[in-house]
Parts: C-alpha cells; structure tokens; sequence
C-alpha cells in the first residue's frame, strides 16, 4: 500500500497519509520517495492550484513506527551511520517534499499527529483541524530529539518558548488549545473537517496562479532571509507580476467592480 493516496477534485488534490493500521505511521523505507512524487506530479499538474493533506482513519499521523525502532529494522536498522543515513536519505527526504512543495498546502488534521506527525503537520501552510485531533512533539520521551528538523519547523509555528515547553516536556495538547498556541487557524467539528479544508482551498484557487505560488514562495524564504533580501526578492517578482495578464484583469476588475477571470497567464 502507498504511503500518499492522491485525489483530484477539479483545482484540489488531497493528498492522505494511507496506513489506518498503524495510525499512519512514518519512516517506512521509501516513504521519502513516495511523498517527494507526489508533491511532484501534484505540482506538475496545471490544473491544480492547492492542495490539502490529511490522514485515512482516526490518526492523521502517530508519528514514526515504535515497533521498527525496537526492532531496528527498515529506516532504524544498523549501526549509528546507517541510521543518520536513513534518516537523510528517507525521513528528510519526506519533509524536503513538503517544505519545498510549491502550491498552498493546507493540513486537515483530523486525529493525534504526534511527533514526525506533528512536525508533518507543522509544515503545512494552514492547518485546521478536528475536534478529536491532538498534537505532541514526544521524541524524548522515547529518548529521541526531533530528528526530522522539528526543532527548526516548530518554533517558527508558535514560537521558541511555546516549542521548548511543548518539547521538554512531551505534552500533548488537545485542539482547542494547539487553536489557542497558534498552531491551528481553526477547530471544527471531525464531520465537517473535509468539507471545511475544501472550501478554503477553493478560496485559494480562485487567486491568479503566478502570483499564489510566489506569494508562497516569498513566506517560506521570509522564514530565514533577511528582510533585505526579501525586499529584494519582493521587488524582482513584482516586476514580473505587473506584466501578467492576471495583474491587468485584477485592476480592471477592481476599477470595474466586478469579480476577476484570472487565467493563469
């Protein structure tokens, strides 16, 4: 079975963690591979223009697979080098997918996403989740540290002192108080979290393509470029951007007072 199930919904594509049996479980090897195609035929695709990631079964991820740690096999077998190299060669390889992931990537959370889970979940653009959803960075609990780069995603979420609490002391908070942390835009009911997510992305797509994705593009780089460098960044792309059609539709829709035809071109 697949790690990633894809589904297209005319501009949408979902993407679900598909492992019910283990709570969809992480670090199987090739799951790097498996999202890194994904997150590739997604983005390849003209037509879809946002895409929402969530999981099969009452999980949304339990983060990586206990028993495989115990037992030291697939992505945790050998010794100390093979298991940084599995790490950098599957593990990293899944984030790298999502972090670089060009389209608006909104997670529906829609049960416990807890460790690799949790950072999985973090590395979404906007998150929304169901009621019954809980969210924890346990690592050393296990005596582990955030070996997937969770200590670099999760203080750009809620920030250094609300990560360090919730990774020191491998806290799990339930909904309503990850809303509270920030790290949720919204809580919803579990039956309406599909629904939900899929009415945002179609907010989404409505906006002209060019300039959605560099938008996004201009976050992510804003989360470590000096404000400098984005001005400069900032300044580059719009000069592509006034040279779209999209831009000239915008403004004649604007002056026109009527809703925008964007094309994409």
């Amino acid at each position: 079975m697949s790690l990633v199930e894809i589904e297209k919904r005319g501009p949408v594509a979902i993407l679900t963690l598909n492992r019910p049996q283990s709570m969809n479980a992480l670090g199987e090897l090739g799951d790097g591979e498996a999202m890194e195609a994904a997150c590739r035929a997604i983005s390849a695709d003209p037509v879809i223009g946002c895409a929402i990631l969530t999981g099969a079964g009452k999980a949304f991820s339990a983060g990586g697979d206990l028993k495989a740690m115990q037992a030291r096999t697939g992505a945790f077998a050998g010794g100390p080098a093979d298991v940084r190299e599995g790490y950098r060669g599957n593990i990293h390889r899944l984030v790298r997918a999502l972090y670089q992931f060009d389209l608006p990537l909104i997670g529906a959370i829609n049960g416990p996403a807890i460790g690799l889970g949790c950072d999985v979940a973090t590395l979404c653009d906007i998150r929304i989740a169901a009621q019954s959803a809980k969210f924890g960075v346990t690592f050393l609990k296990i005596g582990l540290i955030p070996g997937d780069g969770g200590a670099w995603i999760l203080p750009r979420a809620i920030g250094a002192s609300r990560a360090a609490e919730l990774l020191f002391t491998g806290d799990v908070l339930d909904a309503e108080t990850a809303k509270e942390w920030g790290l949720v835009s919204r809580v919803v009911p579990g039956e309406h979290l599909l629904d939900e997510a899929l009415a945002l992305a179609q907010k989404i797509v409505a906006q002209p393509r060019h300039a959605l994705r560099i938008a996004k593009s201009l976050l992510r780089q804003g989360q470590s470029a000096s404000y400098d460098q984005i001005l400069e960044l900032s300044a580059a792309a719009q000069g592509l951007m006034h040279h779209t059609a999209d831009h000239s539709e915008g403004v004649a829709a604007m002056l026109e007072k009527r809703a925008p035809n964007f094309t994409g071109t």
